[in-house]
């Protein structure tokens, strides 16, 4: 639902008080973050770390590597460091919210960043429509194959955002489920996002259906790879319809190669420099009203920024990821021979 300026600040008079910056304090965020093993959060980090700079802010990172426990942990030493505000892409959605509370009685707010930490007074949240990427998932295999067997691959159970991608891709897929047209031959979650996760789950689903699958929705690209590796043990790959997210160079090779169907484009600049000013923004005690939503997270309805991804496929690769800079063309096709381009 979307609020009005007035409205927000209203609802946020209370939270954006003047934390009592002195003009001559050189602004210190911490960013405590889930993990940095995939390229997506290298990307994330470097871009989120360049605009604070360019702003004057200092920036701490700490990444858990999927350990909710550890970025606690490490989240009460960004605080024992005195920073002005926390940025936290959360492990675990759910405990998670410790964090939050030790941040408010240190009187530091929160942003919870791309992911929404659940069940917690998390003061503001930005990341992508989450739900549209899952529509967007599922709407494109369904336009190649609408009726068949599908399997699904969502990520990791604890990573709220690994629902909403669901609850996007079952707005599509449902109707035709109820029909008939698609039979689910597979529903399962990646621990971790894990490819070898996906892996297992795809070679389980071919043993099931004699190798009859007609397309899989994978939540991710990392996801994605795991899948392709197991439909090429059965000569399937490019054969079956496979999603995927976050335009991963992988996930982009896959595509132009033709193994992979589509990925979702999430432009990483757009949302790590939004978050820096909206960070800074918060820290400062300056409220925002920019196209801000109301996203409920169990315990409030949190004000939030909500960004639009991008559906890519072969068609429009050029077009979007590489023309963005994203990734170099080069380095996309490197494994495509130049007839076949």
């Amino acid at each position: 639902m979307k609020v009005s300026k007035l409205m927000f600040l209203a609802v946020c008079a209370g939270s954006f008080a003047s934390v009592g910056l002195s003009a001559d304090k050189k602004l210190k965020i911490g960013f405590a973050m889930d993990t940095l093993k995939e390229e997506r959060w290298q990307r994330d980090r470097d871009m989120f770390l360049a605009k604070a700079k360019e702003l004057g802010a200092e920036v701490l990172v700490q990444a858990a590597n999927g350990n909710a426990s550890m970025q606690i942990s490490q989240a009460e030493n960004l605080l024992t460091q005195n920073v002005d505000i926390l940025v936290v892409v959360p492990s675990n959605a759910v405990t998670a919210a410790t964090i939050v509370d030790k941040a408010h009685k240190a009187g530091k707010k929160v942003l919870s960043y791309d992911r929404l930490i659940k069940n917690a007074d998390v003061d503001m949240y930005i990341s992508f429509d989450n739900e549209e990427v899952g529509r967007m998932q599922a709407s494109y295999l369904v336009s190649k194959a609408p009726k068949g067997q599908y399997l699904l691959i969502g990520g990791s159970p604890t990573d709220n955002n690994a629902k909403m991608f669901r609850d996007g891709q079952m707005q599509v897929l449902k109707p035709l489920i109820d029909k008939g047209d698609i039979k689910i031959a597979g529903d399962q979650w990646a621990k971790d996002w894990q490819s070898s996760e996906a892996l297992k789950h795809t070679e389980n689903a071919l043993t099931k259906t004699g190798n009859k699958l007609d397309a899989v929705v994978a939540s991710n690209d990392g996801t994605a790879g795991g899948v392709i590796a197991a439909l090429s043990q059965q000569k399937l790959a490019g054969k079956v319809l496979v999603s995927g997210q976050d335009a991963d160079l992988a996930g982009c090779q896959r595509i132009v190669e033709g193994t992979q169907s589509m990925t979702v484009y999430k432009p990483i600049k757009l949302i790590a420099e939004r978050a820096a000013e909206l960070a800074i923004e918060m820290a400062k005690g300056q409220a925002t009203s920019k196209d801000l939503r109301m996203v409920n997270n169990g315990k409030k309805d949190v004000p939030s920024i909500l960004l639009k991804p991008v559906q890519v496929d072969k068609a429009n690769m050029d077009d979007t990821v590489i023309k963005d800079g994203f990734h170099k063309k080069a380095d996309v096709y490197k494994n495509v021979n130049k007839a076949g381009k």
